[in-house]
């Protein structure tokens, strides 16, 4: 087919909404930590535009979409984005020049490795996080990615659908997040202090962005500027808008009040849970799917983390994973074929078992896989050298100890 001018336009603008997301996450998470923390908190966001970059243009994409080795890796055809130009890649995107699909790819491997990183704020070294994502871009996120969206890929065999990362992205993501902080240990004090968000505005900031550039996120996935492009950009914006609100009835609930950062923060579930099924699930399923995640999520974080007792510091798992778990679910629940001819079958919901059978499989498989290989690469990354700092340098933040700077340079007061 012929490249459609409108439908590139769309998807250029649509990388750059998901690349603007990655800066709107350093400001969520760096809202929410302690004054002495704040930059590296957002350092670890910002230096995956850096990594996920380069490692994209040398080998991610042609690991990713280059061709197929046993529906696990998409091969090297394409290293450093040989034979990536200005034709369209028919597998793909028909309408649209390869280097534009690649493009809009590659920043989802950006923001990826920075969700995860908030599991880890207050205590890790910022070289280790580094190294980190480096093998787990190569091992877990590449694979992962030619798995879900590849030609080829073996969980696309099996029939699961996911419109815009709920496996690749927000599962991957969280449960390397709760295998890392659970490797690191706690905080020191976890449990005994309370640690309170430094700058609720950030974080407020942060949420805005993110649903902003959740929209080339979702419905940038249709990788056209047509019908199923903007029903994927109404799913998202009701499941957003109903997960903030119900997020604020439970805080009336059980706290009394409802907050901003509760609101932002279900408003961020909402945008997770509707994202592997932005594009297969009706509108009104959105609501469904927007109200649940809330109290979902809200268990997850304040009874199941406190049961447990790891330390996710500022709940990645608990928003990105469980968040996408019940998303990848929902999405075996509600999908309708007449929506999106990709899927291969309707709902349970609608009474198809197929899908909803698939769902669970391919759930299962990215929790084990990024599970297993997260502890690999960081117990590998540990035996040369320390992934914690000392109790000392914890003590006077990761600002000062690892980036020998500080984003209050006048404020004396000990968080």
């Amino acid at each position: 087919m012929e490249i459609n001018s409108g439908d590139t336009a769309f998807m250029i603008i649509s990388a750059a909404l998901v690349f603007f997301m990655t800066p709107g996450l350093a400001f969520f998470y760096g809202g929410m930590v302690r004054r002495k923390n704040v930059l590296n908190t957002m350092f670890m966001s910002f230096v995956m535009c850096g990594i996920s970059s380069v490692l994209w243009v040398i080998i991610g994409y042609s690991m990713s979409f280059g061709g197929d080795i046993c529906g696990f890796i998409g091969g090297f055809n394409n290293l450093f984005f040989k034979g990536v130009g200005l034709t369209p890649n028919e597998l793909y995107a028909s309408t649209i020049p390869e280097v534009v699909f690649a493009a809009f790819q590659m920043m989802f491997s950006i923001i990826t490795p920075a969700l995860f990183t908030g599991s880890l704020i207050g205590r890790v070294r910022f070289k280790a996080v580094v190294i980190f994502v480096v093998f787990w871009l190569l091992l877990v996120y590449y694979p992962l990615a030619h798995m879900v969206w590849g030609t080829g890929g073996f969980i696309d065999g099996l029939g699961a659908l996911d419109f815009a990362g709920g496996n690749v992205v927000h599962i991957s993501s969280g449960v390397t997040g709760l295998v890392l902080c659970m490797v690191l240990g706690k905080r020191k004090g976890h449990g005994l202090i309370s640690y309170k968000p430094h700058n609720i505005p950030f974080v407020l900031l942060g949420a805005i962005i993110l649903w902003f550039g959740w929209f080339g996120f979702n419905a940038g996935s249709a990788l056209a500027a047509d019908g199923l492009a903007a029903h994927a950009f109404m799913t998202t914006n009701t499941s957003a808008a109903i997960a903030m609100l119900s997020w604020m009835v439970v805080e009336k609930i059980k706290a009394g009040k409802p907050t901003l950062m509760g609101a932002a923060t279900g408003a961020v579930l909402g945008l997770v849970a509707i994202t592997p099924g932005a594009g297969f699930v009706p509108i009104w399923s959105a609501l469904i799917i927007g109200a649940l995640v809330s109290p979902i999520c809200f268990f997850t974080m304040s009874t199941v983390k406190k049961k447990f007792g790891y330390d996710d510091a500022l709940d990645a798992f608990g928003c990105h994973g469980v968040g996408g778990i019940w998303g990848g679910i929902a999405t075996g629940l509600f999908t309708q074929t007449s929506i999106n001819s990709k899927a291969q079958w309707n709902g349970l919901f609608f009474g198809d078992t197929h899908l909803f059978i698939a769902q669970i499989e391919s759930i299962v498989i990215t929790i084990v896989y990024a599970a297993v290989l997260s502890f690999i690469i960081i117990k590998v990354i540990s035996l040369f050298m320390d992934i914690r700092v000392s109790d000392r340098e914890e003590a006077n933040g990761m600002d000062l100890s690892e980036h020998n700077e500080s984003a209050y340079p006048s404020f004396n007061g000990l968080d």
